[in-house]
């Protein structure tokens, strides 16, 4: 008996699998046991034939493989190579001193060539915590699994070459990244802000968003540039680093939507999922339980235009992931969890036709539809988007002036130092922006004076504001004396935090 070891996927979590391969006589047949699903059952025919297609006789003997632990449900075609190397070391074709501390996946063309699967980037890092010196693997998928150190990556092409490798006969050429140019190439191709004329005060409020990974909403009428601004809001994130890239790309890699010809995803995710989204694309899920939108765009922005267009119940959804940050999903045979820390822009009109509270045209919609309208978003949702900004037409004269914008490259600057001041502030917290911040860490963070407490008293007395809107008030604030580089929060970072919650006085009635 032979044993091959494999990594075998549950959500993000790798674990070692021992692909146990006994030959023996008696009448020919080929069963694999241990908890295969259907797609592991039907490799048998796939291995077979890549077999023969390598010009080696498939042998007409009992062949009985299992996976261990055989407790443990196995899904997917990465076990197709593992098995079939199982196979060749019992029939003494290739050396089995050089696949010690090995581990191999990869799925089989029935002409012997190893195809690109799903997930390689986390199996790569459970070898790498495992002790584990070299992982062989598809050529596709290998200059993803080569961001991961200490592990020698052996991308093959197909069976042949990989018995030639094994046998000591075949010389394989590795890939080597750098990682230093590719992070350099991010941003070129993204909007900018200086191709938006005016609206300073929202660009303002999403530099703010950016800077301390706030929630923004965006109301406003039909053509004041609420979608043109949300879409440009990616080219002033805060550069990504090479720890959250690893957890973007081991998401996206185990959904099957990362670039192979890149292997790395270097630039903070924007998704924007149209209106008609269900609420297990949204959360994630399926037998087998895939990332859904708002773990696609951990450590990015989930984007939402025309908020009250979504169904109601997918909405509702957010609310746990927006506040714990991951999501975990329950099915008859997997737990999986997600994280899905991300940045939620959304934007809508304040009515259906677009124009309540317009001075240019006249709401033409009856309170009841107004009422119905906004009632998609329920106060709880509304309770943890931190900044509503209202979004008004831009006039001719900005439109067709000549003085030059802000480039978003000038507005980075900013939103990269506040961020470097927050990572060096939560160093110890387990916590990466304002955003985050609990009750107990605003206590100790945004400390008020005396005379920015006189402020906000009268701002909640004046304004009408919920309760809710303390600890919001607060973190935006702490957020904008980061910008401007001050220690401890002024009256003027107040002020202007105070601002972003005026719809709760303009539309808070009919939330």
């Amino acid at each position: 008996m032979k044993i091959i070891k494999t990594i075998a996927l549950t959500g993000l979590e790798g674990n070692l699998i021992e692909v146990q391969t006994d030959i023996t006589g008696g009448i020919p047949a080929f069963e694999i046991v241990g908890l295969p699903d259907m797609s592991v059952k039907e490799s048998k025919e796939r291995i077979r034939s890549a077999i023969k297609n390598s010009m080696i006789e498939f042998p007409s003997r009992k062949i009985l493989i299992n996976l261990a632990p055989a407790d443990t449900r196995k899904e997917g075609t990465s076990y197709d190579l593992p098995i079939a190397i199982g196979i060749l070391a019992n029939l003494e074709i290739i050396n089995t001193k050089n696949i010690k501390n090995t581990i191999f996946i990869g799925e089989l063309s029935l002409d012997g060539k190893i195809n690109h699967i799903n997930g390689v980037l986390p199996m790569c890092i459970e070898a790498q915590n495992l002790g584990i010196k070299r992982v062989v693997l598809p050529k596709a998928n290998e200059r993803e699994a080569t961001v991961v150190t200490n592990l020698d990556i052996v991308g093959v092409n197909n069976l042949e070459e990989l018995i030639g490798y094994l046998n000591g006969n075949v010389q394989i050429s590795k890939v080597n990244l750098d990682m230093k140019n590719i992070f350099s190439q991010n941003n070129k191709d993204l909007l900018d802000f200086s191709d938006v004329k005016g609206q300073e005060n929202v660009k303002r409020a999403l530099e703010i968003s950016a800077a301390g990974n706030h929630n923004c909403l965006l109301i406003g009428s039909p053509g004041s540039g609420k979608t043109m601004l949300s879409r440009r809001i990616s080219s002033i994130l805060p550069d990504l680093t090479f720890e959250e890239s690893l957890e973007v790309t081991k998401i996206h890699s185990v959904s099957g939507m990362l670039n192979s010809k890149v292997g790395i995803i270097t630039e903070r995710p924007f998704r924007s999922p149209h209106n008609t989204i269900s609420p297990i694309s949204m959360i994630g899920g399926g037998k087998n339980p895939k990332p859904g939108e708002i773990s696609l765009a951990h450590n990015g922005v989930l984007f939402l235009d025309e908020l009250p267009e979504f169904n109601r119940n997918t909405l509702e959804v957010l609310r746990g992931p927006l506040e714990d940050r991951f999501v975990t999903i329950s099915r008859l045979y997997s737990k999986v969890t997600y994280p899905s820390n991300f940045m939620l822009i959304a934007s809508m009109n304040p009515c259906p036709c677009g124009y309540f509270g317009s001075i240019e045209k006249n709401c033409t919609c009856s309170k009841k539809m107004i009422d119905k309208y906004l009632s998609k978003i329920s106060g709880p949702l509304l309770d943890r988007i931190d900044l509503h900004v209202e979004v008004k037409a831009v006039k001719y004269q900005k439109l067709n002036g000549t003085k030059k914008d802000e480039t978003s490259n000038e507005i980075k600057i900013r939103v990269n130092n506040a961020r470097k001041i927050q990572q060096l502030r939560y160093d110890k917290l387990n916590i990466f922006s304002n955003a985050e911040l609990t009750p107990k860490l605003i206590d100790e963070f945004c400390i008020l004076n005396n005379e920015c407490k006189k402020l906000l008293e009268i701002a909640f007395e004046k304004l009408g504001l919920s309760g809710r809107a303390y600890s919001r008030i607060l973190k935006v604030a702490r957020t904008i004396a980061d910008l401007d580089g001050k220690v401890y929060i002024e009256k003027n970072h107040l002020a202007e935090s105070i601002q972003y919650r005026c719809l709760d006085r303009k539309y808070g009635d009919k939330f």
